[in-house]
């Protein structure tokens, strides 16, 4: 991996990072992060326009960035967007797999789980599970043959903790930890110290596909929301912003012996007995 040029450990000054889903919000915060740290940033994703219009942000505020359009679930399109990173790059250092979310229709917050229908499971398994896998493989290949690189996926509490409503979004994210330490022990197996593949697993923040879920028109708490800030030793929801630091430190140099690590990043809940 490139050496940073300010020497700090914690740069990823002059490094090539895709971001999937980088114009979602967790995702576009992570892009518009890594690209304030100096990394070159590709915004991969099957929108152009919300692609282009987080691109052009980036690079108002001074930074790289630039577009591949590609669905995470076509290999075929993943493929193709890897090559056009390497024609116009060379390589690629960075991977984050930001790219997933719920599907509504797959929710049983007010239903049983049993009247949830199989192809609304499968879809966001599909979305979350394969949507990580697919760019993971494709990419890391690449890296595999240059011989260093760093994966970060997106975990989340509902791997960790049985949270109501989202069984299939749960099953999904809890196979991307799995799929985040198999990875990083064959990777680092066979292709040496210098690849490195982790996950970090965020509190509860609010997105556009969760806004309904936590918060009221009139912009107070739900009921769900009450709950999740009373069982968070911080006592609030968190920020996309707090994600990026955590995301950060796993792509630089300053985490060189970390691999494997799904890092929590949710103000205390996952460790919280509510007592």
């Amino acid at each position: 991996m490139p050496a940073p040029v300010s020497g700090s450990p914690f740069a990823v000054t002059g490094r090539v990072a895709v971001v999937t889903g980088g114009y979602g919000v967790l995702g576009g915060a992570i892009a518009a992060g890594l690209a304030r740290a100096g990394a070159a940033i590709a915004i991969l994703g099957r929108r152009p326009e919300a692609a282009a219009a987080q691109a052009a942000a980036i690079r108002r505020e001074g930074g790289d960035a630039s577009v591949l359009i590609a669905d995470v679930l076509d290999d075929g399109q993943v493929r193709r967007a890897r090559d056009e990173l390497l024609k116009a790059r060379g390589r690629v250092d960075i991977l984050i797999n930001a790219a997933g979310g719920n599907v509504a229709r797959a929710r049983s917050d007010d239903k049983p789980v049993f009247d949830v229908p199989f192809d609304a499971l499968d879809e966001v398994l599909r979305l979350n599970l394969h949507g990580t896998l697919i760019p993971s493989l494709i990419f890391g290949e690449v890296m595999g043959r240059q011989g260093s690189g760093c994966i970060v996926n997106i975990s989340s509490m509902a791997a960790r903790r049985a949270l109501s409503g989202v069984l299939g979004y749960s099953i999904a994210k809890a196979g991307i930890d799995s799929f985040t330490q198999w990875l990083a022990v064959d990777l680092a197996r066979r292709y040496g110290d210098r690849l490195r593949v982790n996950a970090v697993a965020p509190g509860f923040i609010v997105t556009e596909q969760n806004r309904n879920v936590l918060v009221k028109p009139d912009g107070s708490y739900t009921d769900r929301a009450r709950a999740i800030v009373a069982h968070t030793p911080m006592g609030r929801l968190g920020t996309p912003e707090e994600v990026v630091g955590a995301v950060q430190w796993l792509c630089s140099d300053a985490a060189a012996f970390v691999t494997g690590v799904v890092l929590p990043v949710d103000g205390g809940f996952s460790v919280s007995s509510g007592v």
